[in-house]
Order: structure tokens, then sequence, then C-alpha cells
């Protein structure tokens, strides 16, 4: 065998049904479409969502929820976290710098630090906002907060 007479297996290759070639071909006149009505036309397209005419299922639904759009998304760091950062970095102070060097957030997020988790050394924290836990257990630790 070489590749010059590789073949495909035996029925495995059809030729395209050629439609609308004259009535010999039998796909002729309607063009397997039907008699009338839009799919039988040139150039139909039936929108997204379309379902012959009956109220589609997204008016037939009712709308529910809003966005606020003065919603302020925080990232949630927790004191662990913290704690761990500033425990392998060796740090007294852990604020957004050194929050996003390490690659706990992104370039434009917000902080919220929350009290999961233990803080074992006295940390200076700085951050966009802290839960009430999160401020009682830093400062019950010798460290102090700073909200941004």
């Amino acid at each position: 065998m070489e590749l010059n007479n590789i073949r495909p297996a035996v029925g495995s290759v059809t030729r395209k049904t050629r439609i609308g070639r004259g009535p010999g071909s039998g796909k002729g006149g309607t063009s397997t479409r039907g008699h009338k009505g839009a799919k039988s036309r040139s150039g139909y397209s039936r929108k997204i969502g379309f379902e012959g005419g009956q109220m589609p299922l997204q008016r037939r639904l009712p709308k529910f929820g809003f966005k606020n759009i003065n919603r302020v998304a925080y990232k949630a760091i927790n004191i662990s976290q913290i704690d761990a950062l500033a425990a392998e970095k060796e740090l007294t102070k852990v604020g957004i710098e050194e929050l996003r060097a390490a690659g706990f957030i992104s370039r434009n997020q917000l902080v919220k630090v929350l009290a999961n988790g233990n803080i074992t050394r006295a940390l200076n924290v700085e951050a966009n906002a802290f839960s009430k836990a999160a401020e009682k257990a830093i400062v019950e630790a010798g460290g102090t907060i700073a909200k941004i």
C-alpha cells in the first residue's frame, strides 16, 4: 500500500445532492422546500426565538430582579490570608500594593477584609472596607486598621 493508491472506504463518501436541477433529478420543482410559506422563499432566515407566531418563551415569562447601578463590588480577603502573606514575606504592613504584588487582587479591585481564620501577629492592615469581626480580630492581635 502506498499513499498514491489509498481510497476512502466504500460508501463513506457520497456526492452532494444537487437540488433544483430539473424534474429528472427527483429534486426539482419546489427543491425540497415544500409549497408556499416563508420557508420556501429565498432569503428566509428564522429569527432567534421565533416560534411560528406563537408568543415566544422570552415574552411569555415574567421579568424579575434588577441590577443595582450603585452596587460596590469588593474582593473578599480573609485575615488568615493576610496573616499567611505577612508570615511569608515578613511584613508589618499589609496594604493594597502588597496584596496586588502577591496576586490576590487585580489593578482596580476594591478590598474588603473578612474575619475568616486567625491572625497571629500585630499588623497594620490597609483596605477599602473591613467587617466588624475582622476589625476586632486585628485590633485584639495588637494591629491597626486603616480604611482607604
